[in-house]
């Protein structure tokens, strides 16, 4: 944050909007972020070509680090992954990096391709919805999502408005990888999911495209949508029967602090429970598809969840878009217990 403060003084020294700016910035909870590239690289503009040339250097870089412990983590190999499911809004590649991955990563060649590109923050939500609608229509196969978010390759230094300077402050860089089992595993069995759009919103988050790449864009209005979408995350809980009050753990996207306070207010849950949303946001900052598999990760290793726990999983994006799912937190059956079990109607 320190560091961020002093570089955005010096850039944009003796502008008028840059002490609102500055506040604005300490205001979003942010402590640290990772980049890529040296900070002061990444001040510069190479050009959109050369933008574009590190994302995908970067991606084939980091990407199977990540894929690897994801593989590990679900106990598959990548020969058991059915589809795979890659997910950014910060770099363009054709073809996509699903078909890089499949080529230098051992993945079989008929494995489904199912790259998603203009949801921007929304898309780890909606990996996590189509992974489950996949895994419904195949109950046997196994789906890899992958995200790669390197938001400091679209700083654009030209950009000195208040939302440009915030997201300046605000995004920070991430891969993260998970996979969604069709049968077995352990984490969060995914049970009812849904997609929802506020109408009349969909510039108010936007990428402006020019010859100097993507410009980001960002409404006044945006902090303020969690008021019309609560009532929507309180029917797809209601549809499945629970209340979205009383459930026992939430990963919700920290677009920034506000949305966790609205959510908190609107839904009425403690703000506690969105600890894993805020120790992302203050650690990683606004990672975008990323943060609902990094918060994800946080709930798995604080290991505090117990079995038939009841949760939700939220992303929100450019839409206004938001994508929701609800399910219980399943665990690996001891072997003393398969035993003894009865074959299950489905």
């Amino acid at each position: 944050m320190e560091e961020t403060l002093r570089f955005a003084e010096e850039t944009h020294h003796g502008k008028p909007q840059l002490p609102l700016a500055l506040r604005l910035i300490r205001n979003t909870g942010v402590r640290k972020r990772h980049i890529v590239r040296p900070i002061e690289e990444t001040l510069r503009h190479p050009g959109f070509e050369e933008r574009n040339r590190i994302f995908e250097a970067e991606a084939k870089k980091r990407c199977p680090r990540v894929i690897e412990q994801a593989l590990a983590n679900a106990r598959l190999s990548a020969r058991d992954i059915d589809a795979i499911i890659f997910v950014s809004c910060t770099g363009f590649m054709m073809p996509s990096m699903t078909a890089w991955l499949i080529n230098n990563m051992g993945f079989r060649t008929d494995t489904r391709q199912i790259p998603i590109a203009q949801l921007g923050c929304a898309a780890g939500g909606a990996a996590i919805n189509r992974a489950h609608d996949f895994c419904t229509a195949y109950p046997q196969s196994n789906v890899l999502i992958v995200s790669c978010e390197l938001c400091s390759l679209c700083y654009q230094p030209e950009d000195d408005g208040i939302a440009s300077l915030l997201s300046d402050g605000l995004f920070g860089d991430a891969v993260a990888a998970a996979v969604v089992r069709g049968t077995g595993g352990t984490g969060m069995a995914l049970e009812r999911n849904a997609s929802h759009i506020i109408p009349g919103t969909e510039d108010w988050i936007s990428y402006a495209v020019r010859s100097t790449g993507f410009h980001f864009q960002l409404d006044r209005r945006v902090p303020g949508t969690m008021e019309p979408l609560a009532p929507v995350l309180r029917d797809l809980a209601r549809s499945h029967g629970w209340d979205i009050a009383r459930l026992d753990f939430y990963i919700i996207h920290a677009g920034g602090p506000r949305i966790l306070a609205d959510l908190s207010k609107f839904l009425g849950v403690d703000l506690h429970m969105f600890r894993h949303s805020w120790a992302t946001l203050t650690e990683y900052g606004n990672i975008a598809s990323a943060v609902v598999l990094d918060a994800l990760r946080r709930l798995f290793e604080e290991d505090t969840v117990t079995p038939d726990a009841t949760g939700v999983i939220a992303g929100f994006g450019p839409g206004i878009t938001a994508e929701m799912a609800v399910g219980s937190w399943r665990m690996p059956v001891p072997a003393s217990a398969r035993r003894l079990a009865v074959p299950a109607s489905r």
